[in-house]
């Protein structure tokens, strides 16, 4: 039997049996908490360069799982290396994962640390009544104002992180007399990246508000809205050769000095307004329905840099580098001459002078597109800003179902439709006055005069201002209804459950601009693309007796592809995909759990397999001179692996915990590509050769020790975790089979002229926490808590990066310049010593 029929009949072996779930200290709790929304809020961050795309899950009846989503957060790991759209996230009971990229966006809950303390988590093979889990598991959060703690908390911290204070107050009144609950909280995160990144800032407020009504013994209804209005600079990936000219692991590239003050270019805005009325209603004593309707309007934006007929304004763009004049990989003896030395002395020397030469220069900037404007010349240079917003509205109702003492139902609706909203507008001309919404990319095909070069011919030349949007301006409508169901049983010593549920998606495009490149295709709507969907899950937990049990679980589905994907170039035309099909997900486990007054053990072995994978990126096709829309579709994936989590009670004050995994994520065929240049509009097929990749930006192995120390009220933890293989995100483009040299007789195909898959240093993080609980009179308690990370200021571990993709040689396989661009990925490095102090009052 080959490797993957052995994992797939393991899943049909017992394993672990669920176990109740534990009571946990408040102090630990909050610990837990902070570490886990430090991490979201910190790490998470969305970076223009790298979608870092994580999930976390929890599980009180799990070690590794209870843990492994705050311990290794610092390394941005994913469970199991899965993307977050596998993970799948309520609130009350109606799902929030995105509409379009199927991933849940943690900015959504930003601040709302108190709130989301209540939950219900499920992993992957354990059962729950609001959903069928996805691969990666389910959570869902209780936002009622009956279910958090009555009373007062006020909270103030301090850090050295992405913000540098955070002040939160929270009020709850509980479940009054006649019948109401109120709740509300606010909370404001502010600072300039002081001890973390440079150039970075954030500037957050999130508010929460709910009141709830309990009309009798069988109804009642809540209202919540919340929202987190947040504006923050962010952080760029860089090259290792200009950490090095920089002395700095941290170094920013995206800010820079305009009249003597920082200015970052890079500044997201984020506010999602969301509204949810929930219905409980007790039909009977073993019947409870809950329909919920969530509205919500998100605002993403991010602004960037741009050019027009000048140079990249980038600082560590590549034709700066001293690498780009001396080849210091050796492959074309004739870039290593005594001027080409020369020429590299003179880029380093520029460089490594002053920290301002190595940021961005908008006084220089401001200063050229003044001097254009004196000529009649279109901007040069300027700040553009992408804009993903979303309208939605979701409806869900879910039944539980008492059916006798041993075995119970449950069931649910739920229905969704989402307007995406997807433009581009001017946030700043730079000190230019005139700027044409013109596509450069194509002049030197068609001339510029030519239709094709108009972002729209419905207003060709349109002179764009300030805030006007320009280049793309198109919705995607998303409209998804879904059935689901599951049964639990109770027979003697073994906990058995089955799950299915089937759904049918649309999706379809409508352009605001009628793109010269598809003039016929991208003004008005496109076509909708039609799925049906759906699988099922069963499993297994087996009481095998004095704390031991086993667990079996295995699932099928077919999953609908995210809508972002199903586009060929969603900002050119309405085109989607060629083959478009739905991913089929194939998914087994297998666990073994001990549970003794001593020890907490359990190991885990999973297995999945996907097929029909689609997957979309963006880049500049450097011998082309064009903007590259890249489909990938076919693929192949593979994640399976082993996890330990374990808890030793040494002493009554003193316990070890152990995390460990070593697992696999991994492409196992050749997928088929397609490319769309917007240098002609045309749509290219190729073959990639990406049999091998890993998945990219988390370690797949990790571990892990803990000793606890906890007495009167103590709670002090030392941590080690040790991180390694670490792969970067790879590139189709340098594995298009149609780019792969030939052999000399011209007949076969160069296969070793493939790159291997960049790769980042792992190694060892030393971590601890301390805290403290004191109980006042009156029922109020004071606590700090004080989290340190990377004590040993390690900040040679990768957390994430990607390839770049651009090519060192033309189609014929002949070199372009002197610069490497396979040796020179771009990485981001693990944040060196920091911490967070918080201070609790509770009353």
């Amino acid at each position: 039997m080959n490797k993957k029929q052995i994992l797939a009949v393991m899943a049909f072996l017992p394993a672990t049996a669920l176990m109740a779930q534990e009571e946990v200290d408040s102090v630990a709790l909050d610990v837990q908490s902070e570490q886990a929304f430090t991490f979201t809020e910190a790490q998470l961050g969305e970076d223009d360069d790298v979608t870092q795309n994580v999930t976390i899950i929890s599980s009180n009846r799990n070690v590794y799982a209870s843990e492994v989503g705050y311990r290794f957060s610092p390394a941005r790991f994913k469970y199991r290396a899965f993307g977050s759209k596998y993970n799948d996230i309520h609130i009350n009971g109606n799902p929030v994962n995105d509409a379009e990229r199927g991933e849940f966006r943690y900015s959504f809950v930003g601040g709302l640390n108190n709130q989301t303390r209540s939950q219900e988590a499920a992993l992957p093979f354990e059962d729950n009544n609001f959903s069928m889990s996805g691969m990666g598991g389910a959570n869902n959060y209780n936002f009622r104002p009956s279910s958090f703690a009555t009373g007062q908390r006020a909270s103030i911290a301090a850090a050295n992180r992405n913000y540098n204070t955070r002040l939160m107050y929270t009020y709850n009144t509980g479940i009054q007399e006649n019948g109401w609950a109120f709740t509300g909280s606010v909370t404001y995160r502010g600072g300039k990246g002081i001890g973390f990144v440079e150039g970075t800032s954030y500037n957050s407020l999130s508010y929460f508000l709910g009141a709830e009504k309990m009309l009798n013994d069988q109804h009642s209804l809540s209202l919540v809205t919340w929202g987190n209005p947040t504006e923050r600079g962010t952080q760029a990936a860089s090259t290792d050769e200009m950490y090095w000219i920089a002395n700095d692991r941290l170094y920013n590239s995206v800010w820079g000095y305009q009249d003597g003050k920082k200015r970052n270019s890079r500044i997201v805005k984020d506010f999602a307004p969301a509204a949810l009325l929930t219905w409980d209603w007790n039909v009977d004593d073993e019947t409870k329905l809950t329909t919920t309707l969530l509205g919500k309007y998100s605002m993403y934006s991010s602004s960037r840099l741009n050019y027009n007929n000048s140079t990249n304004p980038a600082p560590d763009y590549y034709s700066t580098m001293p690498s780009y004049y001396f080849d210091v990989y050796a492959p074309y003896d004739g870039d290593r001459d005594v001027q080409a030395q020369a020429n590299w002395q003179a880029a380093y020397d520029y460089l490594s002078a002053a920290k301002e030469n190595r940021q961005v220069q908008w006084d220089r900037m401001y200063y050229a597109n003044r001097m254009a404007a004196l000529q009649g010349s279109e901007a040069m240079y300027y700040l553009q800003r992408y804009h993903d917003d979303q309208l939605s509205l979701s409806l869900a109702s879910y039944l539980d179902k008492q059916l006798t003492s041993h075995s119970q139902l449950h069931g649910g609706l739920q229905l969704s439709t989402n307007k995406g909203m997807h433009y581009q507008t001017m946030d700043d001309l730079l000190g230019a006055t005139s700027f044409h919404n013109i596509n450069t990319y194509v002049i030197k095909n068609y001339g510029e005069g030519a239709q094709e070069a108009q972002y729209d011919l419905n207003n060709p030349n349109q002179e764009v201002k300030e805030g006007d949007r320009f280049g793309y301006d198109y919705n995607i409508f998303v409209n998804k209804a879904q059935l689901w169901a599951g049964y639990t049983a109770d027979l003697s010593r073994t906990h058995l459950f089955i799950n299915g549920r089937i759904a049918g998606t649309t999706m379809q495009r409508e352009g605001k601009m009628r793109n010269g490149l598809a003039p016929t295709n991208s003004y008005g709507r496109s076509g909708t693309a039609k799925f049906l969907d759906g699988g099922a899950k069963a499993g297994l937990h087996f009481n095998m007796g004095r704390g031991h049990a086993l667990l079996m679980g295995a699932g099928y589905e077919l999953k609908t592809p995210a809508a972002r994907t199903a586009f060929q170039a969603a900002q050119v035309n309405n085109d989607f995909v060629k083959d478009l099909k739905n991913e089929k997900v194939l998914s087994a486990e297998v666990s073994y759990q001990l549970k003794t007054s001593r020890v907490k053990l359990n190991i885990n072995g999973y297995y999945s397999h996907l097929d029909d994978v689609t997957e979309q990126s963006m880049y500049y096709m450097d011998d082309r001179r064009s903007f590259t829309y890249v489909s990938l579709s076919g693929i192949e994936k593979e994640y399976y692996g082993v996890e330990l989590g374990v808890n030793v009670k040494v002493n009554d004050v003193l316990n070890i915990k152990g995390l460990a995994t070593i697992s696999d994520a991994k492409y196992v065929n050749n997928a088929n590509v397609s490319y769309m240049l917007s240098e002609d509009g045309r749509t290219y097929y190729d073959k990639v050769h990406n049999e091998g990749m890993r998945e990219g930006c988390t370690p797949l192995s990790a571990f892990s020790l803990d000793l606890a120390y906890h007495v009167n009220r103590w709670y002090i933890d030392l941590i080690g975790n040790y991180y390694d293989r670490i792969y970067l995100y790879y590139t189709p483009v340098t594995r298009y089979e149609g780019r792969l040299a030939y052999n000399n007789d011209g007949t076969a195909k160069d296969y070793s002229t493939l790159p291997d898959q960049a790769k980042g240093h792992g190694g060892f993080m030393l971590d601890a926490s301390i805290g403290r609980q004191y109980y006042l009179k009156k029922g109020r308690r004071i606590g700090f808590n004080l989290m340190l990370t990377n004590i040993l200021n390690n900040m040679n571990i990768v957390t994430g990066g990607r390839e770049q993709s651009r090519t060192d040689v033309d189609e014929k396989g002949e070199s372009i310049r002197t610069y490497s661009f396979q040796n020179s990925p771009y990485k981001f490095y693990a944040n060196g010593f920091n911490g967070m102090l918080m201070l609790n009052y509770y009353f």
